[in-house]
C-alpha cells in the first residue's frame, strides 16, 4: 500500500505472484498488467483507498476511502467479480479497514486492533484476533492457501504492570501497553488452517517495521523500526536462516518481497534505495543452512495427539507457564500470546543468540524519485526488479542474475491516465 503522494492516487500494490498491478484513485480503481505493461481494466465508481487483487483472478477486495460517504466508506470491504460486474459480497467492519491480504482459501481484514479471518469460498468469519494497536497495518499472509500462515507483530505485558507469576500473566493479560502501540520485536505466527498460533519468534529488539511471506509460506522476511538488518525465518519452525545488513544508517522499510523461487528478497527503503539479497549460497545462512524448497510441514500435522515434540506444548506443559498453544484461541489469541512471550525464549534455536555478520546485499538500485515510498518486486519471469512509486510511477529495472551489482533502469511509465491524475492534454 502506498500513500497519498499523488493527490489522485490512494493505493496501489501487486498482485500475489507481481504480474499485475492494482491502483485505488479518487475517481474508482484500476488493473494493469506488468509485462507487457498496460491497462486491462478501469472502474470509476468512488474512491478507492484499497483495491487488492487475487492472483489473477476477476476477484478484487475493495475498500472505499471517504469517510462521509457510506457507499464508499473506508469501514465497507466489498468483493466484487470484475468479469461479470457484480458484488459478491459486501461486510461493514467497527472501524477502518487498513489492510486486506487473500490467498485462494484465506481473506484477511486488518482493523488497528483486530484481524479477522474469512473462508474466502463462502465468506464464513472463522476467526477474529485481537491485537495491540496496528495502525500501520504490519502483518503478511502466505500466498499459498496450503501452507497458511498469518505473521503480525506479537503483543507484550504492559511496562507498568510487570508480570512476575504465572497468574499475575493470566490476570493482566489484557492491559495494553503504556504507549498504546505495541513496542515488540516479536512475531506471531498464526496457522489459518488450524486457527491456532504456530510459533512466536523473538525477530528483533526494536519495534517491527514490516513482515513479507514467501510464495509457499516456508519463509518470513522481518524487518525492525532501525531499517539497519533484515532476516529471514523458516515457517513454522521459527529457526533463523538468513541475516543481512541493509545499511549502516536506520531508514524506514517500506517493502520487502521474495521472487517467486524464494532465491532473492527485494527490500526498499526511505533512502530511495533497493537492495536484493540473495538467499543462496550465503555466508549468513546458518550452518550451511538453505531455504526449503518444499512446504514445512504443518504444526497440525507433527503434532499428531501427543503435542508438538519440543515445542511449545511441551515448553510451557514442563515449566507449568500457562495454557496449550494449540487450545482453542477464538477471540483470545492476545490474551495467550501476551502469557508466553516472556517466557518463549528458552525455545527459540540456539543459533539467534550467535552475533552473525550479515551479508550484504547482492544487487541494488537507485530511485529516480526523492523521498517517495516505493513497493519493489521481483519478475517472475524475466529478469526485472519492478518498483511502484508514491508518486505514481512504475520502474522496471534490468538485474543481473549471476554477477549482481547496480541494476539498470530499462522502462518507466505512469501508473495513471491523464484524467485520472488531474494533468491536462494527453
Amino acid at each position: 500500500m502506498l500513500p497519498n503522494a499523488n493527490s489522485q492516487m490512494l493505493f496501489a500494490n501487486f498482485n500475489q505472484d507481481f504480474s499485475c498491478i492494482s491502483v485505488g484513485t479518487r475517481k474508482g480503481y484500476s488493473v494493469t498488467n506488468c509485462d507487457p505493461f498496460g491497462r486491462v481494466y478501469t472502474q470509476n465508481d468512488g474512491a478507492r483507498g484499497i483495491a487488492e487483487m487475487l492472483f489473477t483472478t476477476s476477484l478484487v477486495a475493495l475498500v472505499g476511502a471517504a469517510a462521509d460517504q457510506m457507499q464508499s466508506s473506508p469501514r465497507k470491504l466489498q468483493i466484487v467479480n470484475t468479469k461479470r460486474q457484480s458484488m459478491i459480497c459486501e461486510l461493514l467492519f467497527p472501524s477502518s479497514i487498513l489492510a486486506v491480504k487473500l490467498n485462494r482459501k484465506t481473506l484477511v481484514v486488518v482493523l488497528e486492533s483486530e484481524i479477522y479471518i474469512y473462508d474466502i469460498s463462502n465468506m464464513k468469519l472463522l476467526h477474529v484476533i485481537e491485537t495491540t494497536p496496528n495502525p500501520e497495518a504490519i502483518c503478511a499472509l502466505s500466498p499459498s492457501s496450503d501452507n497458511s500462515y498469518l505473521a503480525y507483530p506479537s503483543p507484550i505485558p504492559s511496562p507498568t504492570s510487570p508480570l512476575t507469576s504465572p497468574a499475575n500473566a493470566a490476570d493482566k493479560s489484557n492491559a495494553p501497553s503504556s504507549t498504546g502501540v505495541s513496542q515488540t520485536g516479536d512475531v506471531l505466527l498464526f496457522s489459518t488452517r488450524s486457527l491456532a498460533v504456530a510459533n512466536v519468534i523473538q525477530a528483533h529488539k526494536a519495534p517491527i517495521s514490516f513482515l513479507a511471506i514467501n510464495s509457499t509460506g516456508t519463509l518470513l522476511a522481518t524487518s525492525s523500526d532501525k531499517g539497519t538488518v533484515i532476516r529471514i525465518w523458516s515457517v513454522p519452525g521459527a529457526e533463523k536462516l538468513y541475516q543481512f545488513r541493509r545499511g549502516t544508517r536506520e531508514a524506514k522499510i517500506y517493502s520487502m518481497n521474495f521472487n517467486s523461487m524464494s532465491t532473492l528478497l527485494a527490500v526498499s527503503s526511505a533512502h530511495d534505495t533497493v537492495h536484493i539479497f540473495k538467499l543462496t549460497s550465503q555466508r549468513g545462512a546458518a550452518s550451511g543452512s538453505k531455504p526449503p524448497v518444499s512446504p514445512t510441514p504443518s504444526i497440525e500435522s507433527r503434532e499428531g495427539t501427543g503435542g508438538m515434540e519440543g515445542g511449545y506444548e511441551a515448553y510451557i506443559d514442563g515449566k507449568k507457564k500457562g495454557p496449550s498453544i494449540s487450545s482453542s484461541l477464538r477471540r483470545k489469541s492476545l490474551n495467550i500470546t501476551k502469557g508466553i512471550t516472556s517466557s518463549v525464549g528458552g525455545y527459540l534455536p540456539t543459533t539467534f543468540t550467535e552475533l552473525w555478520e550479515p551479508a550484504r546485499d547482492f544487487a541494488w538500485l537507485k530511485l529516480p524519485s526523492t523521498g517517495a515510498r516505493s513497493i519493489v518486486a521481483l519478475s517472475g519471469t524475466m529478469p526485472h526488479v519492478m518498483v511502484l512509486s508514491s508518486e505514481g510511477y512504475f520502474y522496471s529495472y534490468s538485474i543481473d542474475l549471476e554477477n549482481g551489482g547496480e541494476c539498470s533502469l530499462m522502462k518507466q511509465y505512469k501508473l495513471l491516465n491523464s484524467d485520472e491524475d488531474g494533468s491536462e492534454g494527453a
